[in-house]
């Protein structure tokens, strides 16, 4: 297979920037500006120093500089007293967008090939467009780091199994950032089903719904660029979300029907492949024959809300019902950090509402606290164990359930082609 999924990967020789001297290499990567997000992310470099004398500190490189990297990834790797900021990958620093000012003391690459060959590093963190992640993890394992990778995980479920095949091969931790396992509607969800408050489950809806009736401008960001094939588009942006919580409650579905909407224009597509076909909404139902349920995951664009929909379980003892999104993303957006008091936590008007069969038969609605926040430290702090014990079982998020996951996305895709429902493949 090509290891040039739109990134060039032979640059010329290996070079470290510094702060006075900035060298260039090839990457092809779209930097998020630094306007998008607070100077309050940067924090300093160590900001846990809690370890024993027996652990060890795993050097961690970034590949990447843009709001993946700056808001969801370095902030946390800071509060993980395992692991240590050591190196990061930046195409083009420039004044209010450089790496190397914002983190000086740091080492710095201009291409993740140089990063991926530095023997000091343990750990490789892709914060890249994910047309581009399969060549890279591919690369960081054979060089024997533990990878993290941003979702989108890679294009094709055969793509995910030949990399997790591969990580095994060599004794080294794959994961995939799937952040919003840790969102606490998510977890109140599963706390819900855990103690059987709704009975069984016939009806599962959940919703990543926005009103964003302008497309982004092409070339704007990496999300404006990429097509399906590339992990480009909603279903693999949003989708990828929504369906991994799908696979967490429930496993694998027995059958998978998907529809493609250009809402913007008013218009049913395929996603063949063609621009005139790409998506910017999708809806799919997941059947689970044993169960007797029913999953809808929908994703839009052209949603007039003031509350967006987010859960709607129903179940023979009682039904849930959430909107909104879980706080942290703004949070951190917005400039605050996972040490603030009130991270992760929603405000009592957030909390769902929960109706349940009382015990005269009548239906009784109350307000349902959303769950103490775990947070997105959680998933660090279980990356950072699995890094230190080298044991894949003790991962957060497996490749190999991300390319469940993808099988799952393939499945919708060719429903959505051949206008039939699609068993996806074993």
């Amino acid at each position: 297979m090509s290891p040039s999924r739109g990134w060039i990967l032979d640059s010329a020789t290996p070079q470290t920037t510094t702060t006075s001297m900035l060298k260039k290499g090839p990457l092809i990567l779209k930097e998020i500006p630094s306007e998008r997000y607070s100077e309050r992310t940067k924090l300093p470099l160590v900001l846990n120093t809690n370890l024993t004398m027996t652990e060890k500190q795993f050097n961690v490189g970034i590949v990447g500089y843009g709001l993946s990297a700056k808001v969801f990834h370095i902030p946390f790797i800071q509060l993980t007293p395992s692991l240590k900021l050591h190196s990061i990958v930046q195409r083009t620093p420039k004044p209010g967008n450089s790496a190397p000012e914002d983190y000086p003391d740091l080492k710095h690459y201009t291409a993740p090939e140089d990063l991926i060959a530095d023997p000091h590093i343990d750990v490789v963190v892709l914060c890249t467009p994910p047309n581009t992640h399969y060549p890279l993890t591919r690369s960081a394992l054979l060089n024997n780091k533990h990878v993290l990778v941003e979702k989108p995980f890679v294009p094709t479920s055969s793509e995910a199994d030949e990399l997790t095949a591969l990580a095994r091969q060599q004794k080294r931790v794959l994961c995939v950032y799937q952040n919003r396992r840790w969102d606490s509607d998510f977890l109140t969800v599963q706390n819900l089903l855990k103690e059987d408050k709704l009975g069984r489950i016939v009806e599962f809806e959940t919703h990543f719904d926005r009103l964003r009736l302008t497309a982004l401008a092409k070339g704007s960001t990496w999300k404006a660029g990429l097509k399906m094939d590339e992990a480009g588009g909603v279903l693999y942006d949003l989708g990828s979300h929504l369906l991994d919580q799908v696979f967490v409650l429930f496993g694998m579905p027995d059958g998978v029907t998907g529809r493609f909407v250009n809402q913007r224009e008013g218009r049913l597509v395929t996603g063949d492949g063609t621009d005139e076909q790409e998506p910017d909404s999708v809806t799919a139902i997941l059947s689970y024959k044993n169960k007797g349920l029913l999953v809808f995951v929908r994703a839009g664009v052209a949603c007039v809300e003031t509350r967006q929909m987010r859960f709607w379980v129903r179940g023979t003892k009682g039904s849930y019902h959430k909107s909104g999104l879980d706080p942290q993303e703004d949070h951190l957006r917005a400039g605050g950090k996972a040490t603030d008091t009130d991270f992760g936590k929603e405000s009592e008007d957030r909390f769902g509402r929960l109706c349940i069969v009382g015990g005269d038969g009548k239906v009784e609605d109350q307000v349902c606290p959303t769950v103490e926040p775990e947070t997105y430290v959680r998933f660090y702090h279980l990356f950072a164990k699995a890094v230190a014990s080298g044991k894949e079982e003790g991962v957060p998020v497996p490749a190999s359930q991300a390319a469940q996951v993808l099988r799952i996305i393939e499945a919708v895709r060719e429903s959505a082609k051949t206008g039939s429902e699609v068993a996806p493949q074993a």
